[in-house]
């Protein structure tokens, strides 16, 4: 899995509020959550962001409340990866749970710039700005992993994998 898309900008600390504001919480509708991606922090971000844009930001994005509305937001906003310095450990488990590409490299987040044109490559853990002609390795993920983000999370990996008759379903017990 690789992608490629312009980077936005963002600090240390983004909270789950600033990723999707409380007030939205009364919808579970991703599409409607997706609206609001980032308002909290950057009211242009769902108007100016383009499907596979990625996110860069500082030290534990996704700090805050435990709700899986932020990372479902930024799914479904379009967003092809989230790459910081660290991660919020509720945030990285829920994004890695509903198959949201997540990345952590301090390198990338010191030298992008906003605007700046990023690739990655899941399966390498390679990320490259394509701007400043740099090239940066992440932590990759085992190839499990990458399996269970390409399937787009952990119940779709989990369906599948009991339709192929990998795991034992329920009913079958």
């Amino acid at each position: 899995m690789s992608a490629e898309g312009r980077a936005w900008k963002y600090g240390d600390n983004v909270d789950t509020d600033a990723i999707i504001p409380a007030r939205y919480l009364n919808s579970s509708d991703p599409t409607e959550l997706a609206s609001h991606c980032m308002e909290g922090i950057d009211k242009e971000f769902a108007r100016g962001m383009e499907r596979g844009d990625i996110i860069v930001a500082g030290e534990n994005f996704g700090c805050g409340s435990s709700r899986e509305h932020a990372p479902l937001a930024i799914k479904e906003a379009g967003v092809g990866c989230v790459i910081a310095k660290s991660f919020a450990r509720i945030f990285y488990r829920n994004a890695l749970n509903i198959g949201l590409v997540i990345l952590e490299s301090v390198p990338v987040v010191e030298e992008t710039k906003p605007g700046d044109r990023l690739e990655f490559d899941l399966a390498t853990g390679w990320i490259t700005n394509l701007t400043r002609n740099r090239s940066y390795q992440a932590v990759s993920y085992p190839p499990f992993m990458q399996e269970l983000l390409a399937e787009g999370g952990l119940i779709e990996y989990t369906r599948k994998r009991i339709a192929a008759g990998r795991l034992p379903s329920c009913a079958s017990r």
